[in-house]
């Protein structure tokens, strides 16, 4: 692989690195500002417990679960500290979910918010796992409360971390089975941070060299400068890596919310003067479409984007008209590439909104025929990526990771294509494409297409079963406030703009937003269950 040579050897060296900020806000919580020194500190005093009290050991598994508490980030750089690999359990969870990953991943311990650690309560006793309970109003059951054995002032125990340790346990976010546990090792982790900090740096100059007088660019001086507000959860791949540890690296502060309210978030990112909003594409049409949206202040944003989900190009052009600085961005990432791959923004992403962008210093994209073949240029095939912030394999589960990592490369299971340019587009995932009678349908093509009604809110198009085309191609659609919108009239706008036999045959618009995972995913297999009206019907549903 190629990758960065000056990267941190480990997590335990990049957070020991961000003691040199000190008294610098690094975290905002509700009323609480806590500084780099504050949470070092408690750190330093988790780290001790963790070996001194629960004699935790390289390599052993302790789990997060909480909502983004200010220990979540705590909780992570201590255990990472000590050798540990931290499990981050999805706090959206059943009880049955979070048994089966404290189970599979075989953690011997659990830090976890009030409700987490009442909903684990029996899994944690038949398993054995000791619990440190956050933010817990009074000791109960066999939980242990943080404030009774964190004791700030404790010094972090001297452990070796080496880059090829495992480092993180993250669960893929799959919207059908038991989701895997993705292992990553400290390398890996670190080589995507540094990646999407090159990137960084690379945009940043193209766009100081488009203006008059453009300046070198000196990241740290940009770094101290910048703030992320945090609108998707620490235990996904997102919320953790390109926001949490760029945070850490490079002395940025993080701006935590107790859920997401685009209102609220509207109101922080003026208060706090927040440069970066990373989240789901819902979210930026969530700020855009409040009603408050222009009574605040959103001028200190540069960057307003993200990922998870494919942004409709109508989206790309409400954030460059909408922000007065807020350049539009997306990246292509996933759980086992620890977010990490082809980004776009700006210039770029304007000229190209159908694009994911380009490849990076450390990153290599093929597109293969279903007998992994390389296919020429502007052809579609899987999409498979190889680089240094690829994980290791699914843990306990050596077939499952022989199928996805094959000779050093990721399969993607998305479907795409690269222009003579260079630039990725993702057309599908391949378990979602649709056949229809010998003709494939890319959902995001006929989702974008639904997107550039004025009246779309949300959409999500699948394919359900026919008797004589295999499948056919249907929508779900959420009207924006106070409109109507009837099926007939998106079957017309859709095909007033691509092919008739992509035009979806059965639509329905129903009130409310559609169902996600906690990666911001809808989860087409429960709306077509439950939504997609029976064949040969189209229109509202309740």
């Amino acid at each position: 692989y190629q990758a960065f040579t000056y990267a941190p050897a480990s997590l335990r060296d990049l957070f020991q690195s961000a003691r040199a900020h000190g008294d610098k806000t690094f975290l905002v919580y509700e009323d609480e500002r806590w500084s780099f020194a504050d949470v070092m500190g408690a750190v330093d005093a988790l780290g001790h417990t963790l070996v001194d009290r629960y004699r935790v050991a390289p390599g052993d598994r302790v789990a997060v679960g909480m909502r983004n508490f200010p220990e979540w980030v705590v909780a992570f750089a201590a255990i990472t500290s000590v050798g540990a690999i931290s499990v981050s359990l999805n706090a959206w969870w059943s009880e049955d979910e979070l048994d089966y990953a404290l189970a599979d991943s075989g953690a011997t311990l659990l830090i976890a918010d009030g409700e987490r650690a009442e909903r684990t309560a029996s899994a944690c006793t038949r398993l054995g796992i000791a619990v440190i309970a956050v933010r817990t109003p009074q000791s109960g059951g066999a939980a242990d409360r943080w404030e009774d054995v964190v004791h700030l002032g404790d010094t972090l125990p001297d452990v070796t971390v080496s880059p090829d340790d495992d480092a993180t346990i993250l669960y893929t976010s799959g919207t059908t089975g038991r989701p895997k546990g993705a292992v990553s090792t400290n390398r890996a982790v670190l080589q995507a941070l540094m990646g999407f900090a090159c990137r960084a740096v690379v945009e940043r100059t193209r766009d100081d060299g488009e203006q008059p007088g453009g300046a070198e660019v000196d990241l740290a001086n940009e770094a101290a400068e910048q703030s992320f507000i945090l609108v998707v959860p620490l235990f996904h791949v997102t919320g953790c890596i390109p926001v949490m540890l760029s945070c850490f690296a490079f002395g940025m502060k993080l701006v935590m919310m107790y859920r997401w309210e685009p209102e609220r978030a509207l109101q922080l990112i003026e208060r706090e003067r927040i440069t970066t909003f990373i989240g789901v594409p819902t979210q930026s049409w969530d700020l855009l479409e409040s009603p408050k949206f222009d009574q605040f202040d959103t001028s200190s944003l540069r960057a307003v984007g993200g990922g998870g989900a494919p942004a409709p190009p109508a989206l790309v052009q409400r954030v460059a008209g909408s922000f007065a600085h807020g350049r539009p961005n997306i990246g292509y990432g996933m759980t086992e590439t620890n977010a990490y791959g082809p980004g776009n923004s700006g210039r770029d992403y304007l000229d190209h909104p159908t694009s994911t962008g380009r490849p990076t210093p450390i990153l290599e994209i093929a597109i293969r025929d279903a007998e992994g073949h390389a296919l020429p240029t502007g052809e579609s095939g899987e999409i498979w990526l190889k680089g240094p912030s690829l994980f290791r394999g699914y843990w306990g589960k050596p077939e499952a990771t022989a199928e996805t990592l094959v000779d050093g490369w990721l399969r993607t299971g998305d479907v795409g294509h690269v222009d003579g340019d260079h630039f990725l587009y993702i057309e599908d995932r391949l378990t979602d494409m649709i056949l229809r009678a010998g003709e494939n349908v890319y959902c995001a093509e006929v989702e974008a297409a639904l997107y550039e009604h004025p009246g779309v809110h949300e959409a999500a198009v699948f394919g359900v079963p026919h008797p004589r085309l295999g499948e056919e191609v249907a929508a779900v659609v959420v009207p924006k406030a106070g409109v109507t919108l009837d099926a007939a009239e998106l079957q017309a706008f859709v095909g007033q703009r691509l092919a008739a036999f992509k035009v979806p045959s059965r639509v329905a618009i129903v009130a409310g937003a559609l169902p996600r995972n906690a990666a911001g995913k809808i989860l087409k297999s429960q709306l077509r269950d439950e939504v997609a009206p029976p064949a040969g019907e189209g229109g509202a549903v309740p």
